[in-house]
């Protein structure tokens, strides 16, 4: 008896080990070759666009018109960006460099002290601030542009930079404040707790604790922010009219007139003003990235 119970053990025990033994079946998904096919299709969208303008602005006058559009240039030159380059492009680009730096410190500057005010006190007036400041979203600049230009105007500050600087800001600081906020809030409160138990005020702990864990967010803003000042457009057009306050995007249409048949000089201006944009976003592409995306997982 005993010796059939050992049998049926060792034959349970051997026949685990085959079950076991037996590798476990790997499922391999499919591939997605309709999202493949999009993907191509949307990148080359976006990427022939941009090839035709870095060839063409290497294209000269004469060979715009005879060398195929996605042909490399027959006869490339320099020429073009020397003519814009010659034609106020770095008066342009110092007031659009102006405009967008100031513009992006009091969209950070404000905005973290707003978001920090509203993620540590999420109660009263905090949270009406920050309903409001939600609501800026949603109204577009457009429907605003009169009450700003009446605005200026009254204030002395018509036909100046810092005409821009200040709607910019105001329009940009929305946004700011809701990518902080969502931030902040995942910052632990037990560190704000030790900081004050260290004898930390309020702005210490403001400084020494949220501004440092708020990095990314912060370069977030700075980098989304800076890039729609930079491409701004209407405020410059309604609020300057000097030709010593123009920025570049505003420019573009003065060398459009001024080269209205050279179409390679105004495409090398194009791809000169978008230069400093392209390299702030390749800094920061990683920061934006992270910035963007932190406190919409929960």
């Amino acid at each position: 008896m005993s010796d059939g119970m050992a049998d049926t053990k060792t034959r349970k025990s051997s026949s685990v080990k085959i079950i076991r033994s037996q590798p476990a079946r790997v499922t391999r998904k499919k591939p997605n070759v309709a999202g493949g096919i999009l993907s191509f299709v949307w990148l080359a969208i976006v990427a022939i666009p941009l090839y035709w303008l870095v060839l063409t602005s290497f294209r000269t006058q004469a060979t715009f018109f005879t060398d195929k559009p996605l042909a490399f240039p027959s006869d490339p030159t320099l020429d073009n960006y020397a003519l814009v380059l010659e034609n106020d492009f770095w008066r342009y680009l110092a007031n659009s460099a102006i405009v967008t730096v100031f513009a992006t410190a009091l969209i950070v500057a404000c905005g973290f002290l707003a978001a920090y005010a509203i993620a540590r006190n999420g109660q009263g007036i905090s949270k009406a601030t920050f309903s409001v400041l939600l609501l800026g979203l949603a109204i577009p600049l457009q429907a605003t542009i009169i009450p700003i230009y009446l605005l200026i105007v009254e204030m002395g500050l018509y036909d100046s930079l810092i005409a821009i600087i200040l709607p910019s800001a105001a329009f940009g600081l929305p946004i700011a404040v809701l990518i902080l906020v969502n931030f902040l809030r995942d910052i632990p409160r037990s560190l704000f707790e030790a900081a004050r138990i260290d004898g930390a005020s309020e702005w210490k702990a403001m400084l020494s604790v949220a501004l440092p864990l708020a990095r990314p967010a912060i370069v977030t803003v700075a980098i989304y922010s800076g890039l729609n000042v930079w491409n701004g457009f209407l405020f410059p057009l309604i609020l300057t009219q000097s030709e010593d306050k123009r920025v570049l995007p505003l420019a573009l249409t003065t060398y459009q007139g001024l080269f209205t048949i050279n179409v390679p000089a105004v495409v090398a201006a194009v791809v000169l003003s978008s230069l400093p944009v392209i390299a702030l976003y390749i800094l920061g592409r990683r920061q934006l990235l992270a910035g963007m995306t932190a406190g919409f997982g929960k």
